[in-house]
């Protein structure tokens, strides 16, 4: 069998997340269907995802890895597995890569950005979070940077989370503010389930002014529920990018999604 990386983008409204579910539609599902369209119901393959994405969160660079045997060029692959998907899935890219390569085991970071409207819309409801109340960036970006390192996320956790270890490397928390639109981006080594959306909320919060910078400190010190009651809706979310061999760089505002709000 080859192994195959596949870089994948998808609007996740209509999904119950990338990870494959009895009787739910997800990502994953309709990947697999897609390969046995192409090859035929009874063929052997192997998918894996480099990462979980919740229901309803969307993914500009999901990676995954598929072993199957195929004389087709990665090229040809790309072309007739996307011929099979529906159109709110995407493949845009395969590579050939060793049959050690793993898409989640091998990945170094991740990248998330998270996308708050400064105003409604008529057409963004399903890919940002509409804030009405004006929010102070400089106060966000000052909470956010207490968030960088290697700490104890459990106040930003879920309870109902299958990882024994709340410890998480985040490596950078930045806000962007056009005007239009306000973006939050987040990298790290991984992330807590519901942890990206409760620092988001967390930061809205700030940003409304009905918490401080210390209050942000104090979730480390000890455990607080206080920020799981900030969880933001995963409309706005996106799993922007999966890094290998390296973290990701953060020189650069990340690409606004789909949905660019003026």
């Amino acid at each position: 069998m080859a192994r195959f990386k596949l870089t994948i983008e998808y609007d996740g409204s209509a999904y119950h997340g990338w990870q494959l579910l009895k009787d739910c539609n997800s990502v994953q599902g309709k990947m697999m269907d897609s390969v046995k369209d192409v090859f035929g119901p009874n063929t052997r393959f192997e998918l894996y995802g480099a990462g979980r994405t919740d229901a309803g969160v969307h993914a500009l660079g999901q990676v995954a890895h598929l072993d199957i045997d195929t004389q087709m060029s990665p090229t040809q692959l790309k072309y007739r597995l996307n011929d099979a998907l529906p159109a709110t899935i995407s493949i845009i890219d395969i590579k050939q890569v060793p049959k050690n390569f793993h898409a989640r085991y091998d990945a170094t970071s991740r990248s998330y950005i998270y996308q708050i409207s400064t105003r409604k819309s008529a057409f963004a409801k399903r890919y940002a979070y509409w804030v009405k109340d004006k929010l102070d960036t400089k106060a966000m970006q000052e909470a956010a940077n207490v968030m960088v390192g290697m700490k104890d996320f459990r106040s930003f956790g879920d309870k109902d989370s299958e990882t024994k270890s709340t410890i998480v490397e985040v490596t950078a928390v930045n806000v962007y503010d056009d005007g239009g639109s306000i973006v939050v981006n987040v990298v790290g080594s991984h992330f807590l389930w519901k942890m990206v959306r409760r620092i988001v909320g967390t930061l809205i919060e700030v940003g409304r002014g009905r918490i401080d910078k210390r209050r942000v400190e104090s979730y480390f010190n000890k455990f607080s529920p206080e920020p799981a009651t900030f969880t933001v809706p995963p409309a706005g979310l996106y799993l922007e990018k999966v890094e290998y061999g390296g973290q990701a760089e953060d020189d650069e505002i990340p690409p606004i999604p789909l949905m660019y709000i003026r």
